[in-house]
């Protein structure tokens, strides 16, 4: 991975009151002010009633829990239900550093029983268990890329702007595990998926969206539920849930139904049988923002690199001398730039994601990555940003952040849909700037 490159992002967040009877009744959605932790020194001045986040590796957003407040950066993940912060040792008092949370310095800190409900959720990937000596819940949580965390589940409460503190339930994590060199230093992750126990459920938010943006300008989150101006014309794609509940379908994921993909103005001719999760619920289509690039199953991937390839031979040099070679152990189709010099990206092929009445279209300079501290000679080495899930390995396509950039993205729970639109995240910004 490079070098940490943190972007300043403006971030607007509404939120409807932390109630469902708010929600349902149409109160007029609130505008949220947190401000981030860390902020690079060229940062843009920062106006009362924005919210900002960065992101390298990962998106961001700083949040007040606990009583007094503690200011904490977490990770914002569509993709993961049970929110989770990194708590300091019980015996260590205050704060050991910014990145992790006391419980012992909130009043309001109180850890979930096992007999408690919430220690009986079968939304988690693992079960919780019960700590026979503590009579505690425990939670272990592991992630695809190789991440994980094991803790105590507890509730304490989630002070956002100037809606009433929520209290919410979260892991407490004794221990973390990045499997990224170069991981945001961050205390935790915000579970933004269906699950009863993420935070759009415990806040009863039944629609958000968010913009992120490519350069140090502005992206924008929206929490709640309001209706989006006319200058974002989304077009829908509806969740996609199976009949029946299958053994490796993650139904509280935002799974959608991938129906095709093109490279460049080639459709290609790949099965309907890849592209859709099969008997056992595997090979579901996830949208992701904890997941900084998008992994294609095998079959789908290998139509992709060798249409990907075939386009490119006039413009790119394979890696050819290097078939072994494997960027995070899942990005093989790469080669070789002079150093110093950039691919043509305005020339080459996009790769588009076609769903059911929506696409999400990657080109530019989202489709190749330079990988830090390859060279080939004279040469940088450059992959393209679609892996392969069979080598990591994942069952499931997953669409990572990284190709989310300059897209609206939206997740209506209410309709059971997730609307994109193409769009300057940094215009999106300062034309919804200046109607809020």
């Amino acid at each position: 991975m490079p070098p940490p490159r943190v972007l300043c992002l403006l971030l607007v967040l509404l939120a409807v009151p932390w109630s469902s009877e708010a929600a349902t009744a149409g109160a007029k959605p609130l505008l949220l002010a947190l401000r981030a932790r860390q902020m690079p020194a060229r940062a843009l001045p920062r106006q009362p009633s924005k919210l900002r986040f960065h992101h390298n590796v990962s998106l961001t957003v700083s949040l007040a829990v606990g009583t007094p407040p503690q200011n904490v950066t977490m990770v914002l993940d569509t993709g993961s239900e049970l929110s989770w912060l990194l708590c300091a040792p019980a015996g260590g008092g205050a704060r050991s550093n910014a990145t992790t949370f006391s419980p012992r310095s909130s009043a309001s800190f109180a850890a979930v029983p096992c007999a408690s409900a919430q220690c009986r959720s079968r939304d988690l990937p693992s079960p919780p268990a019960c700590d026979g000596a503590s009579r505690r819940c425990q939670v272990s949580l592991s992630y695809a890329d190789g991440s994980s965390s094991d803790g105590a589940l507890a509730t304490d409460v989630f002070a956002v702007g100037s809606a009433p503190p929520l209290r919410a339930a979260f892991g407490c994590m004794s221990s973390a595990f990045d499997s990224s060199p170069d991981g945001v230093a961050s205390a935790g992750l915000l579970g933004m998926n269906r699950g009863a126990l993420s935070f759009v459920s415990q806040a009863s938010t039944r629609r958000f969206s968010y913009c992120i943006s490519d350069r140090d300008d502005a992206g924008v989150l929206l929490l709640g539920h309001s209706d989006l101006p006319t200058f974002l014309p989304l077009n829908y794609t509806p969740m996609y849930q199976p009949a029946l509940p299958l053994p490796y379908f993650d139904r509280v994921a935002y799974s959608v139904q991938l129906l095709g993909i093109r490279v460049g103005a080639r459709h290609l001719p790949i099965p309907a049988s890849v592209l859709a999760p099969d008997h056992t619920g595997a090979g579901q289509t996830m949208v992701d923002s904890g997941t900084q690039f998008t992994f294609l199953l095998g079959d789908a991937y290998a139509a992709v690199k060798a249409e990907f390839l075939r386009q490119t031979r006039p413009l790119l040099r394979a890696l050819d001398d290097d078939p072994g070679f494997a960027f995070q152990e899942a990005f093989d189709t790469c080669f070789r730039v002079p150093h110093g010099r950039s691919p043509a990206a305005a020339r080459l092929p996009s790769v588009t994601l076609l769903f059911n009445g929506a696409e999400m279209a990657v080109g530019g300079d989202r489709l190749l990555y330079k990988v830090p501290g390859e060279r080939r000679g004279g040469d940088g080495v450059w992959c393209l940003t679609f892996g392969n899930a069979d080598m990591v390995p994942i069952m499931a396509y997953v669409i990572g952040h990284h190709h989310q950039m300059n897209v609206w993205v939206e997740y209506d729970l209410e309709r059971g849909r997730v609307g994109l639109a193409p769009v300057r995240c940094d215009v999106a910004s300062e034309r919804l700037g200046l109607m809020l």
